[in-house]
């Protein structure tokens, strides 16, 4: 892959990463103890990532480094690396709560189907 797209790619990545663990700009600075501007660098892929940076951003976002470097798992649809993280998210609900979020799940799609 074309090095500007794998850039872009992670930046994309760790943005998403960041929102899916309901985190903003600030609080993941905060928690990465780095300055706000450096996340929104780093999201736009106008700032390279280094490896210990990526390895904290995985750890504080419940993501894999591999993931975040778009070494694992294809993005050829938007919402593909959403969908992978709310897969995460879901694989460590307990067996009452899976049941609430399928239950709910249903329920959109029923609602989208009218």
């Amino acid at each position: 892959m074309d090095p500007d797209k794998k850039q872009l790619q992670i930046a994309s990545r760790i943005r998403t990463a960041r929102e899916n663990a309901g985190l903003s700009q600030g609080q993941a600075a905060k928690l990465l103890g780095v300055a706000r501007p450096t996340i929104t660098e780093c999201e736009a892929g106008r700032r390279k990532v280094t490896a210990v940076e990526l390895t904290a951003m995985a750890k504080t976002y419940g993501v894999g480094v591999a993931w975040l470097a778009g070494e694992v798992g294809d993005a050829a649809s938007p919402d593909e690396d959403r969908i992978e993280l709310a897969a995460r998210e879901i694989a460590g609900l307990k067996d009452d709560d899976l049941a609430n979020v399928l239950q709910l799940v249903r329920s959109i799609r029923a609602k989208g189907k009218r």
